[in-house]
């Protein structure tokens, strides 16, 4: 028996959240396991009838789990930020989910924007920080004098260059700090490692903008430098984001394992979902490997097509897959995956995204079919 939290979010979450957990249960009785879900209503409804966002009752609770399942948040009656922070990353930071699990595969039947890549040209993972960079928060904004103190401060604590005369500045001044830890760069560099080793992958490819972020991302490649040598076997390279971007287009099929800092892999691994095919079918794991991690589609609440059961669910689906692969299940995240592929190579049931007019509920009721159908 598995005990499993569900947070169903904002917009099409329900929606999506329902299918997952449909094809998880398939699967489940396929594989002789049990699954009991833990509903949890945490999103945009609650916080405009109440004010609140997440207690700390909750993730005391949600704590007791090893995996929890996430449809979306985001609503355009709450002001941008205050879920994503107040809920996501609180959730992300609180338990430690320094592993943000993205894999990019373009599958059969799926149309890619680039030309002339198929599904054996596109198949790597990336592998992203989550949990420090330009994400922890540290900056501020100032106005009018005290932006021209400020700007004092930051040259004198900070050692930081001003082209600005300090009795001329600007009216209103904005920065973010950034930081990397050696412990935290070297848990998840380890990881990248790790798992090109247990998948059999060749190959990882470091990413940052050491030659101009020199502090700390020349700490990042130290680490990563120092990770690689316990991965002898292993071949290493390191790219620039902006040329990662480039040949994440030109030469997909070059990458298997790819690990990043939190701002850059957030931007890749965008890059990454459209050319496997878009948000649709591009899913996300939070991880703490020792932890509670959290899985989720990377795509948001889309609340203009909430309830009207047309959304692709296939990304929140894979979610799931990666999920039960967490609780130490494989072989049925791997009944998963062989059902959606069978469901996108066939090509009959695809929702509008995909150049179809299936709704929502037809994808996850087909896919249910192969798992089921596939038994042996």
């Amino acid at each position: 028996m598995y005990k499993i939290p569900v947070i169903p979010g904002d917009g099409i979450g329900p929606e999506i959240i329902n299918e997952g957990r449909k094809v998880i249960e398939a699967v489940a009785e396929v594989e002789g396991f049990d699954v009991e879900w833990i509903p949890y209503d945490i999103g945009a409804d609650r916080y405009l009838k109440s004010g609140q966002l997440i207690s700390e009752d909750e993730l005391k609770e949600l704590g007791q789990y090893k995996a929890i399942y996430l449809g979306s948040l985001g609503d355009p009656r709450v002001e941008p930020g205050i879920l994503e922070l107040g809920i996501l990353l609180k959730l992300r930071f609180y338990f430690d989910q320094y592993v943000n699990l993205r894999p990019i595969k373009l599958l059969e039947g799926v149309w890619t924007p680039i030309k002339d890549k198929g599904p054996e040209e596109i198949d790597f993972v990336v592998v992203r920080e989550n949990t420090e960079d330009f994400y922890i928060g540290i900056g501020d904004r100032f106005k009018g004098r005290n932006s021209k103190v400020q700007l004092e401060l930051l040259r004198e604590l900070y050692q930081v260059r001003f082209d600005l005369d300090i009795e001329t500045s600007s009216e209103e001044i904005a920065y973010q700090i950034g930081v990397i830890s050696k412990e935290g760069a070297e848990r998840v560099i380890d990881y990248a490692f790790s798992l090109a080793a247990r998948k059999g992958m060749e190959r990882v490819t470091g990413v940052d903008k050491a030659n101009v972020l020199s502090q700390m991302y020349g700490l990042w490649r130290d680490v990563f430098l120092d990770v690689a040598a316990r991965y002898p076997s292993i071949e290493t390279e390191f790219n620039f984001v902006d040329a990662t971007t480039m040949w994440f287009v030109k030469n997909p099929e070059w990458y298997r394992v790819v690990v990043a800092p939190n701002l850059f892999g957030d931007i890749i691994t965008d890059l990454g979902a459209m050319i496997q095919g878009g948000l649709g079918l591009a899913p996300g794991g939070n991880i703490n490997p020792d932890g509670t991690s959290m899985f989720e589609p990377i795509h948001g609440s889309a609340p203009k097509y909430a309830g009207k059961n047309v959304v692709n669910p296939i990304a929140t689906i894979w979610a799931g897959a990666m999920l039960i692969e967490q609780l130490g299940e494989v072989r049925a995240a791997e009944r998963i995956i062989t059902g959606i592929k069978d469901v996108l190579k066939e090509g009959k049931v695809r929702t509008y995204d995909l150049g179809g007019n299936s709704k929502t509920s037809e994808v996850g009721d087909e896919i249910v079919r192969k798992i089921l159908g596939g038994v042996n």
